[in-house]
């Protein structure tokens, strides 16, 4: 093989290697189990992929920014314990919007630290993941929170009602997506936030208000992670208070899968739906072969790892560095 066709392939690899291990996931799941392409299963992963989906839209404006969002999956514990909470205390309709005030007031904190201090993302978020799990612990006293008529209320309609069949998580998945995946590539502010990820400075030194745009990136993904508890609080009408604990991970996985550079500049929403189901149907075919379900930190891990190197594979055009 000539050294030209190993600099394509190496270049198609960088580029397409995630979708193409995809479909080498899928054939190699459906000869394991016929099952893995019924219907039915294909819409239990399409929503079970829901909440992480919601936040990962949220987490592909702060990383195409430059920046990262460690703290989603304690804050999404935060959500969710709130509004199970306030429910029985005053009410649904008053206690989703208390919710998203309270969860976007972290995203603030979150926002203001990076954006207007600029303090360092990963460790700001990395030291909020630790404080907002604290908050969470000290806010319900350690204890499980679960609704008490759980027959008597509308709330469950967010994570097991339906509309035409197709369930409300799903369809609240894509609706977010629509709209932000607008607003990422329509807008005036979906310019700026393109703008501040690929060369802060040079952003700062065109009249792009940066600190203002990162701050409007982690409100957004604030305001998705409350979306997400909402939906995980309504499926269940109780949680333990670590549910999201760890999804940070397996949604920057998603995100990253779906093409968003760690180095900030690129990445769109639909390509982070994309990743998001290419996880979960990874993650369920896996189950399907009778692994068991802690096997999918080994294969998220892998996953990252494989979508890092490919995306700075893809920046350099080629698989393998100059030094190898």
């Amino acid at each position: 093989m000539s050294s030209l066709s190993r600099q394509q392939i190496g270049t198609v690899l960088a580029k397409q290697g995630i979708l193409i291990a995809f479909v080498i996931f899928i054939v190699a799941f459906t000869i394991a189990n016929p099952k893995f392409l019924s219907p039915d299963n294909l819409l239990s992963v399409v929503r079970s992929s829901a909440i992480i989906g919601v936040m990962a839209l949220g987490v592909t404006f702060v990383v195409i920014s430059g920046n990262l969002d460690l703290s989603v999956g304690s804050m999404m514990s935060f959500s969710t314990i709130v509004v199970l909470d306030l429910h029985d205390k005053i009410g649904p309709l008053l206690a989703i919007p208390t919710m998203f005030a309270m969860t976007l007031c972290l995203g603030a904190v979150i926002g203001f630290l990076v954006g207007y201090l600029k303090l360092n993302s990963l460790i700001v978020t990395l030291g909020m993941l630790s404080a907002i799990h604290g908050l969470t612990l000290t806010y319900s006293g350690g204890k499980n929170m679960d609704i008490a008529d759980k027959e008597g209320t509308w709330f469950g309609f967010f994570g097991q009602g339906d509309i035409l069949g197709i369930p409300v998580p799903i369809l609240l998945f894509i609706a977010l997506a629509a709209g932000l995946g607008m607003t990422l590539s329509r807008t005036p502010f979906g310019r700026k936030v393109y703008a501040v990820g690929g060369n802060g400075t040079a952003a700062t030194f065109s009249g792009i208000p940066r600190a203002r745009t990162v701050f409007y990136c982690y409100l957004i993904s604030a305001a998705c992670v409350a979306t997400a508890g909402l939906i995980q609080a309504s499926r269940s009408l109780g949680s333990q208070n670590t549910v999201g604990q760890g999804l940070e991970l397996e949604v920057l996985a998603a995100v990253i899968l779906g093409g968003a550079s760690l180095l900030g500049g690129s990445g769109t929403i639909f390509k982070t739906v994309i990743g998001v189901l290419i996880l979960g149907f990874i993650q369920n075919g896996l189950l399907l072969m009778g692994l068991q379900f802690y096997a999918q930190f080994v294969v998220t891990w892998i996953i990252i790892i494989l979508a890092v190197w490919l995306d700075i594979a893809a920046k350099r055009g080629k698989l393998w560095s100059s030094f190898a």
